[in-house]
């Protein structure tokens, strides 16, 4: 087995965004990817939200990712992995992966996929993290022959068939939740139970969060850092206190979290700077049945104005239903946690397949000061 650099056994490419306001590059026949349409369970992405035209690959001068190319997020975040089932362009979020024939590339996208804590650690950045492509390119991995990759692919493959039934699973139960609330509340954008109304803002008043730059963190705290995506760091200081409710202000927009204990909510996110006496459980899920996605703004970067929604009738409910609602929830959380658990363990056990195990003295060392990837 022999050490390499991504860059010697891989072409690493970018992307770009065509202007968005140039109605002649969009809507066309050409796949043009972002990082956020992959999720942790995407394996090969065939088809993309967007399309562009021939005119705005020429114009933007972008570069063709072939099939079975190992797409990699480089920033917002860091560490998203799936491979190309069909010809597709990207923007400029990716730092792409198209493989020679030394390397599977399945085998590549398990690799990385297992690797994402250290792919974290080389973003560089204060406003937010980003991975270069000279990083990129100056990854070392150790490299088994083509066919022991494959076997390791082959199994690693029937390990993640069982992670895929239990976070069924989980899904399952996420749908019970919202199930139970429609059940106890009605829709709360259509009132279908009829309820008393008020203004969404006296039931729970929403505030831009706070900067906190990434070199100004102490990650050896135990205070959740929420961005737009929830938990993406940590930190020793609290900005608040008592638990709360946070949702995505920019980018990334619609999910909402909620946590009973303190934390430090971002700029990037909205938080309940007043819950008005309401239980923080119902407060989440009333917003995420509410659908904030209908008050976004903007056409790049799309934005949730707290004025657009703060005015909105909401349903009013009593505090004894919603601890009623919020006591199934720490049920449901129960059994989530069982599922929770397995995944970990089972996570470790394929970053344990995907690593071989050290078979010489030299393994394991430190080389030039700087851990390897294979090391992590």
């Amino acid at each position: 087995m022999r050490r390499v650099k991504l860059g010697q056994i891989c072409e690493v490419v970018s992307g770009g965004t065509p202007k968005t306001n140039v109605e002649e590059y969009w809507n066309g026949e050409f796949n043009w990817i972002t990082p956020a349409e992959i999720n942790d369970n995407d394996y090969i992405i065939s088809d993309t939200k967007r399309k562009i035209t021939q005119l705005a690959i020429e114009k933007k001068k972008l570069t063709l990712l072939p099939k079975g190319t190992v797409l990699l997020s480089s920033r917002a975040p860091i560490g998203k992995v799936a491979i190309a089932g069909k010809e597709m362009y990207c923007n400029q979020g990716f730092k792409n992966l198209i493989c020679s024939d030394e390397i599977c590339n399945e085998y590549l996208y398990w690799y990385l996929k297992s690797k994402k804590e250290y792919l974290n650690s080389l973003g560089r950045g204060a406003t937010f993290k980003e991975i270069s492509k000279k990083i990129v390119e100056n990854i070392e991995i150790k490299l088994p022959e083509i066919e022991q990759q494959r076997k390791i692919v082959n199994k690693l493959k029937e390990v993640d068939k069982i992670i895929q039934q239990r976070k069924c699973q989980s899904r399952l139960l996420d749908g019970m939740v919202q199930s139970r609330f429609v059940e106890m509340f009605g829709d709360p954008i259509r009132n279908t139970q009829n309820r008393p109304t008020t203004k969404l803002i006296n039931v729970v008043k929403m505030q831009r969060g706070f900067d906190l730059p990434v070199q100004d963190r102490n990650q050896d705290g135990n205070i959740p850092v929420y961005g737009a995506n929830g938990v993406l760091d940590s930190h020793n200081t609290a900005r608040i206190h008592g638990g709360g409710v946070i949702t995505g202000r920019s980018g990334t927009i619609g999910k909402v979290f909620y946590t009973e204990g303190d934390y430090w909510p971002l700029n990037t996110s909205l938080f309940s700077v007043d819950k008005h006496g309401n239980n923080v459980i119902y407060l989440a899920y009333l917003l995420q049945m509410f659908d904030l996605t209908r008050f976004v703004e903007g056409t790049g970067v799309p934005t949730l104005n707290r004025n657009m929604f703060h005015n909105r009738q909401i349903i009013d409910v009593p505090i004894n239903e919603q601890n009623q609602f919020a006591a199934f929830v720490h049920q449901i959380n129960k059994s989530k946690f069982v599922i929770h658990k397995f995944l970990y363990c089972t996570t470790h056990n394929t970053k344990s397949i995907i690593k071989p195990r050290p078979n010489t003295k030299e393994s394991g060392k430190i080389r030039g000061g700087k851990p390897h990837a294979d090391e992590f």
